[in-house]
């Protein structure tokens, strides 16, 4: 039976267990088209939290390695090893929502002191973005990325927005679209929610509110982007 280092830092547990599913793959003890066996046998079975799995399932998706069915599992995918893409394990949505959390907790934090009304204004226009792709049933997620944008411009964080940009273009490239297909708009309806949230926030110029809507916010993000069954 296979194990993961206990002592391995949290959010790097993930690399250990997807390694070795990996190498079971690559000694075809896991053939092409075989299902992999269930989140939770496999958390037993090397010793990790069901997160943990569901990270690791996430990173192979990203490699081609695997595929994820929703209320089906994860496949093996018939990879040619010799056209496989490289490993891109330090692109996890988790690690990638870890450095968003620290980043954009202190813009949020500046922003709030330095409301203006032209700041206000743009942030509340990405909002209202989200809402009309909302309604014609289109994922919003340019506006999405103009809303936190916004934030930090309003902040006066003009050296961090390309920083704020590219972490949010990897996160959302590194989850599988057919977690977006198949999780519909639901997920999407559930974030209108959570940034309507940092809006109020930000209008009431309120810092300790507005960091904690931006964390559940992300935090929510991360448990959408692995919430595999």
């Amino acid at each position: 039976m296979l194990h993961s280092d206990q002592s391995a830092d949290p959010p790097r547990q993930y690399r250990l267990v997807a390694a070795q599913i990996r190498a079971l793959i690559d000694m075809d003890r896991i053939r092409p088209g075989a299902r992999l066996p269930p989140e939770r046998e496999m958390a037993q079975q090397f010793g990790v939290s069901r997160q943990v799995v569901r990270e690791a399932l996430v990173a192979l998706e990203f490699e081609g390695e695997v595929e994820i069915r929703a209320s089906s599992g994860a496949y093996v995918c018939g990879v040619d090893k010799g056209n496989a893409v490289q490993p891109r394990l330090g692109r996890s949505p988790a690690e990638l929502i870890q450095a968003r959390v620290v980043l954009e907790r202190a813009i949020i934090t500046l922003a709030a002191s330095r409301v203006s009304q032209p700041g206000l204004l743009r942030v509340g226009a990405a909002l209202q973005g989200m809402r009309e792709d909302l309604d014609r049933g289109r994922p919003p997620l340019a506006a999405d990325r103009q809303f936190h944008l916004s934030i930090a411009e309003m902040g006066g964080c003009d050296a961090l927005i390309g920083v704020v940009a590219t972490l949010f273009d990897r996160f959302h490239s590194a989850i599988p679209s057919r977690h977006v297909c198949d999780e519909g708009l639901t997920s999407w309806r559930a974030a209108l929610i959570e940034h309507e949230a940092i809006f109020q926030a930000l209008k009431a110029r309120d810092p300790i509110t507005a960091d904690a809507a931006l964390c559940s916010h992300l935090l929510a993000a991360r448990n959408r982007s692995t919430g595999l069954s």
